[in-house]
């Protein structure tokens, strides 16, 4: 009975690799691959880079930073403050508040037509001047409407800011507005801050009426403001702690893997019984005392002790199944280790394509700001009483400030003007930012799928190295040659395929959010089984795609024929694909976790309790904010360092795989892998005799 070509080919593939002579590693002389998808992705990026500089000639992110005064004006904009384009505060030290992101500057703002050149304080110097710098319509000064003091200020994006270095000595000894606010400026003035702090404000303008969440947010930045440099100093520390357990887990990566175990385990019940410590002593403040704060620290301390014991749970139930898997999953941890000692700079590798996803993200937003500005400005008549629609005069009417002028016979249309709404794009706006999205997306996944390559590159290479020391001393340098030069459409390919999976999840999330609002139980139910549905298929995608880079770095082959093989290889060996690329994942997160833990527990101390005696902590209202800060940066930290570590044990345990099936310990076909994997393998290489 014939076999049809199709029904061949799917019958070969079902087989294990044939034994060939010729293959020694990584393939060093290889062609271009997926050119058509490079061409595509290289008019992309022309476009894309063309949309940029169209946005940054007919664009001007400056209209979305003009500041408003304290009735919503934009200065130099609306037409009754056309003529005051600059921003003044009665009060700027109120800027500095930690709260101002939050709560805005709170202190009157008028828009006025030049900053001041020359300082004032009531009782001190003339008023005639400080008019200039009052309310709208104020002829003369006092108090209620006009500020009580100011210094000599300078224009900074519009907004009047002060001239430190310019003051008058004189003034200096005289001022005392409310304590030494001369002194205040010196230690604590930055423009920068002060910029940061009104645009976040101007952006965050829609906030929870909770009155306990807002003052907790409000203690919570104080708290960060008041120990930053207390937890910079954490993130160092635990940059160094990173640094050593990497070293340390290069020599002996089974007792480390297993410290990691029980340190988790030790962590997490410690972490139970100070938690609910915590939470009983807070709970019994609360019932004596019935404060506020003590009650949202009570219900901090419950939820992060639910959350524990979650966590606690989870890890002694995963323990319990994959016992008899730690060993070999140590095993390919181990032999991980060794492969990044080889190439030490493979470790601090990943800070390259994360340079350049930030640049991606900078470029993205930067495009997005400038599109936005990229059409004419409408202006729109408001009023401030309903007299003027009964006589005639129309609201939200198209107007121009230029030429704007209240009628005379309207005197309740006093206070009518003409004020900036919104821009009117072009008709092709929406194509144009849809573009920069889905190239945001695209960019950012081929960056990530061109360092797992490199790296899978590098680690291949010193897999399939007979003699591990013989391993090239540039072996980094020429991975990175090699994607750059023939694997640039392989790495487009797959990762067009994870944006549009991106960007389909992405709109599903806005239809979800759309949808909300009918209240519709069937839609919902739809939406969820969509979004679940597209999670699952991205980060199967994802995981195709890694092992597909993977056969491209050892083979050479295009993305399609890569990912063939990688998946068909995966299939004929599932039980150890399932079981031991998942454990050394769940191993490389508990080691993680100790990490994050263990520096948690040692700031914890150090802010949250009185042991540390000469660390002062009481101006912080939550001692546990800085903890949290400094774990956060500290998982980010060791989630950088095992990326490569986990880029090494799939590399190398895809090259396992592929070493059974094309080797059998024969002399004239031995075993790449390494003699420790053999032994937990139960293989041997053959020795031949003469």
């Amino acid at each position: 009975m014939c076999v049809g070509s199709d029904e061949r080919d799917d019958y070969l593939d079902r087989q294990p690799i044939r034994y060939d002579p010729d293959f020694n590693g990584p393939l060093k002389n290889r062609s271009c691959t997926d050119i058509i998808c490079l061409l595509l992705f290289l008019v992309f990026i022309a476009c894309w880079a063309g949309i940029g500089w169209y946005a940054i000639v007919n664009g001007d992110p400056s209209t979305l930073l003009v500041p408003r005064d304290s009735s919503g004006r934009r200065c130099g904009m609306d037409s009754d403050v056309k003529d005051r384009p600059y921003l003044f505060f009665f009060d700027l030290t109120k800027c500095f508040a930690p709260t101002t992101p939050i709560t805005g500057c709170r202190t009157e703002q008028v828009c006025v037509k030049s900053c001041p050149d020359e300082n004032f304080l009531k009782d001190v110097h003339d008023t005639e001047k400080a008019v200039l710098f009052c309310k709208y319509g104020t002829s003369v000064y006092n108090e209620d409407d006009c500020p009580t003091w100011y210094l000599v200020s300078e224009s900074v994006l519009s907004r009047c800011l002060y001239n430190v270095a310019a003051r008058n000595r004189s003034f200096e000894k005289s001022i005392v507005v409310d304590g030494d606010q001369l002194a205040v400026l010196r230690g604590r003035m930055n423009l920068v801050h002060v910029w940061l702090g009104m645009a976040t404000h101007n952006v965050l303008s829609v906030f929870s009426d909770d009155v306990n969440i807002h003052k907790v947010a409000e203690q919570v930045i104080a708290d960060v403001v008041e120990s930053w440099w207390k937890i910079l100093i954490g993130v160092v520390i635990a940059l160094v702690v990173c640094l050593i357990y990497i070293m340390m887990l290069r020599w002996i990566a089974a007792p480390m893997v297993w410290i990691s175990i029980v340190g988790v385990l030790v962590a997490l019940s410690a972490a139970i019984y100070f938690t609910n410590k915590e939470y009983v002593k807070w709970k019994q403040r609360f019932i004596d005392e019935e404060e506020s704060s003590y009650k949202t620290k009570r219900d901090i301390w419950l939820a992060t002790l639910i959350l524990v014991c979650i966590a606690l749970s989870v890890v002694v139930l995963m323990l319990l199944f994959l016992r008899k898997r730690i060993l070999l999953a140590i095993a390919l941890i181990k032999e991980g280790s060794r492969a990044v000692s080889s190439v030490t700079s493979s470790l601090f590798f990943p800070i390259f394509p994360w340079i350049l996803e930030v640049g991606v993200i900078a470029y993205a937003i930067c495009v997005g700001l400038y599109l936005a500005t990229t059409g004419q400005p409408v202006y729109q008549i408001r009023f401030a009483s309903k007299e003027c629609a009964n006589a005639g005069y129309p609201n939200k009417t198209v107007c121009n400030p230029d030429n704007f002028t209240i009628p005379e016979r309207v005197p309740a249309c006093s206070e009518t003007s003409c004020r900036f709404i919104r821009m009117e794009n072009e008709s092709f706006y929406g194509y144009l930012q849809a573009i920069n999205v889905f190239g945001f997306f695209w960019l950012i996944c081929f960056i990530s799928a061109m360092g797992q390559m490199m790296l899978a590159q590098v680690f291949a290479q010193w897999y399939w190295t007979f003699q591990k020391r013989n391993l090239p001393f540039f072996a980094l340098t020429s991975a990175v040659y090699r994607t750059l030069r023939y694997h640039i459409g392989t790495l487009a390919f797959g990762s067009l395929i994870i944006a549009i999976c991106k960007i389909i999840r992405a709109c599903l999330e806005y239809i979800d959010h759309k949808l909300k609002k009918y209240d519709n139980e069937i839609t919902k139910v739809i939406m969820c089984c969509l979004k679940c549905f597209f999670w699952c298929l991205e980060n199967f995608l994802k995981f195709l795609n890694k092992n597909a880079y993977i056969m491209c770095a050892i083979h050479g082959k295009g993305f399609c024929a890569s990912a063939r093989d990688a998946f068909m290889l995966l299939m004929r060996n599932i039980v150890r694909v399932f079981v031991l690329d998942k454990v050394t994942d769940f191993l490389f997160f508990l080691s993680k976790v100790l990490v994050t833990v263990g520096v948690g527990a040692v700031a914890y101390l150090c802010f949250a309790t009185d042991l540390v005696s000469f660390i002062d902590n009481s101006s912080l209202n939550y001692g546990v904010v800085p903890v949290i800060i400094i774990m956060i940066a500290t998982y980010l930290i060791a989630s950088l360092f095992f990326s490569v570590y986990s880029m090494a044990v799939d590399t190398l345990f895809l090259c396992f795989l592929e070493d059974c099936e094309r080797n059998d310990g024969s002399p004239d076909k031995p075993y790449y892998m390494s003699k420790n994997l053999m032994k937990i393998f139960g293989k041997r290489n053959k020795i031949k005799y003469n």
